[in-house]
């Protein structure tokens, strides 16, 4: 497991142009269940939630690892305050479909992939914001952490997120296996990363 810097505490609040991410919290029930019980956002996602579960799965989804380097953030469009979802930086799931949280844990990073994802609600959808949290959280991922490598998977019928990854900065390497099915692959190492985005600042 690689070790993160203890020297200084890392910045979890991240903004872009348009939005905040800050690490989820009890505050965000809100949002939580919005997103997670509408039919629409969860269609290649999984079974909707019903309240009751996403209010018994908070305090575990809550979780951060590595410095806190590992969780889910909030996204808040920075102009109104408005809660739009969540994007995260998560093990990967292989034959579990879902995260494993018990990997979520202690200072290091899990010795597993990390994935990255987002979901937002309709009234966010195609307007970049997806887009532009992906590639937020991928600048802190390879600037402020040990990762070297960030991966993503899509459901094979949903274009419009595979679409957001490729022009986050990901790239298509076919399918592959994950939440215990097959479907498309994305991956963008450190090195293409710091490539792409040398003197962006």
């Amino acid at each position: 497991m690689s070790k993160l810097p203890a020297k200084r505490a890392m910045n979890l609040e991240l903004t872009s142009e348009r939005l905040l991410l800050r690490p989820l919290t009890e505050s965000d029930l809100d949002v939580s269940v919005e997103i997670l019980t509408d039919p629409a956002v969860m269609k290649y996602v999984g079974e909707p939630y019903n309240r009751d579960r996403v209010v018994r799965e908070l305090p575990t989804v809550m979780k951060r690892s590595a410095g806190g380097a590992i969780g889910i953030w909030c996204v808040i469009e920075r102009a109104t305050g408005e809660k739009l979802g969540t994007a995260v930086l998560l093990p990967l799931p292989i034959e579990q479909v879902d995260t494993d949280w018990d990997l979520v844990t202690g200072d290091g990073l899990p010795d597993c992939e990390i994935e990255i994802g987002y979901i937002l609600k309709p009234s966010a959808w195609g307007r970049g914001y997806a887009t532009e949290a992906c590639k937020r959280l991928l600048r802190f991922a390879f600037e402020k952490t040990p990762l070297e490598q960030v991966v993503a998977v899509a459901d094979p019928a949903s274009a419009a997120s595979q679409k957001v990854l490729t022009k986050s900065g990901l790239t298509a390497e076919g399918t592959r296996r994950a939440y215990a099915a097959q479907c498309p692959g994305f991956r963008i190492t450190r090195a293409q990363w710091l490539a792409r985005n040398r003197g962006n600042g």
